[in-house]
């Protein structure tokens, strides 16, 4: 990332210490050094050679943009009750966001500026391009409790229903609210995360979080299906970026779905799924290609030639993971998927702590991800050989439309 400092900043390094850190300096900052990219075009715009990702659009890039390589998953408890210094942080977040996305330091930079005082970036990322980095942000059930908020809960956000077989740790689920970094560099996504916590210390903490590699899905077409850590390609059926006629059916919120806040944004299901790596890794090749319903080579379907064949489902085991996830088995649910792989060293008895973050977005979390769980959490073969140990949901907000918008003003000002 550049060191990039406005003329404002030149001209009087320790306004930081003046002003705060967030708030008029640091909106200007934004518009001199990250708005000619932050405007290059709607967030799900990407470019392909591992620049700039557009921030502003009227979804949130993150969602249907190409997906990127790593990820840095936050989860974040609220420690303020009041309203007016939550808005400022979710102000201050936006602002850090534009500039960061664009390949900027945030404020005034890692150095430079007083001595005495705390730098405004962590200086990680020094010299590292954007990489593509982009910053989704969603709210939970739980902040809808604060604020004077109650009555601005959608329908939508439920609360998860315990599923067969979950073995949720409390310290990996939940959280009043949630920031997604994707990046092709997994330092640039981790300096993102970084730099928000450190600009929120006090106003909110880390509840959790997780880093991801190796991008289990993939929205652009024609690009090679993924693998997952079982070896498996994954997200075959995935939505694709530039399918806009299925987003708006089965990802976006749309007009009248719920409160006008969300009109543009999203339901995000976060499940942190363990895998029993060591006992898949004793099976059989056939026992493997049952379990998932594909040849392991192509991907291909069972009594297909090639992956991206249509399925005749009644050939797999009624047990398939494809079979059972496939819309065809469960009244048309389509969801989008950004799933990427985790290894988290070893669970103190010689086994890998390794599976996938899966990470999945729709229009309706009560009409998406709960009903199709609740037939793979019943059925599923594959539930032999994974266990879900981490939860949460949030209702993403539509996108900052323009360099005056920030991140949740639709929920706190009420204005479409």
């Amino acid at each position: 990332m550049t060191e990039t400092q406005d003329a404002g900043a030149a001209a009087s390094p320790s306004r930081r210490a003046l002003i705060g850190w967030g708030g008029a300096g640091l909106a200007l900052g934004a518009v001199a050094a990250g708005g000619a990219v932050a405007l290059a075009g709607e967030s799900d715009d990407a470019d392909p050679t591992g620049g700039a990702v557009a921030f502003h659009g009227a979804h949130q890039a993150g969602i249907a943009t190409p997906v990127q390589d790593r990820l840095h998953f936050a989860a974040f408890d609220v420690k303020t009750d009041d309203r007016a210094e939550f808005v400022q942080l979710l102000k201050d977040w936006t602002a850090a966001a534009r500039r960061l996305t664009a390949g900027h330091t945030v404020g005034d930079g890692a150095y430079g500026g007083l001595a005495e005082a705390p730098p405004d970036d962590t200086g990680e990322a020094l010299g590292l391009t954007p990489s593509r980095l982009t910053l989704t942000i969603g709210f939970g059930p739980t902040l809808f409790d604060r604020f004077g908020l109650k009555d601005s809960r959608p329908a939508a956000l439920v609360d998860l229903p315990k599923f067969p077989g979950d073995n949720l740790d409390a310290t990996r689920t939940g959280g009043d609210l949630c920031v997604q970094a994707c990046a092709d560099d997994p330092q640039v996504a981790v300096h993102a995360i970084r730099n928000l916590a450190r600009i929120g210390f006090g106003t909110v903490a880390v509840r959790w979080s997780q880093l991801g590699f190796g991008k289990t899905s993939s929205t652009t077409p024609n690009a090679q299906t993924p693998r997952n850590l079982m070896g498996f390609k994954d997200g075959t059926r995935n939505i694709a970026g530039t399918e806009t006629d299925r987003l708006k059916k089965y990802v976006w919120a749309g007009a009248g779905d719920g409160p006008a806040w969300m009109t543009g944004g999203s339901y995000l299901v976060a499940r942190r799924i363990r895998m029993n790596i060591e006992t898949w890794d004793r099976s059989s090749l056939q026992e493997q290609e049952d379990v998932f319903g594909r040849d392991k080579g192509t991907g291909a379907p069972v009594g297909k030639a090639k992956e991206h064949d249509q399925p005749f489902l009644k050939a797999m085991k009624p047990t398939a993971h494809v079979r059972l996830a496939h819309p065809d088995s469960n009244h048309g649910i389509t969801i989008l998927r950004r799933g990427y792989s985790f290894t988290d060293g070893t669970d103190g008895l010689g086994r890998l702590d390794a599976g996938l973050f899966f990470l999945a977005y729709q229009r309706d979390v009560r009409e998406g991800f709960i009903p199709l769980q609740r037939s793979l959490s019943a059925k599923d073969a594959l539930n032999e050989y994974i266990q879900h140990v981490g939860s949460a949901v949030f209702a993403v907000p539509p996108g900052v439309r323009d360099q005056d918008d920030w991140w949740g003003r639709t929920l706190f000002t009420k204005e479409a």
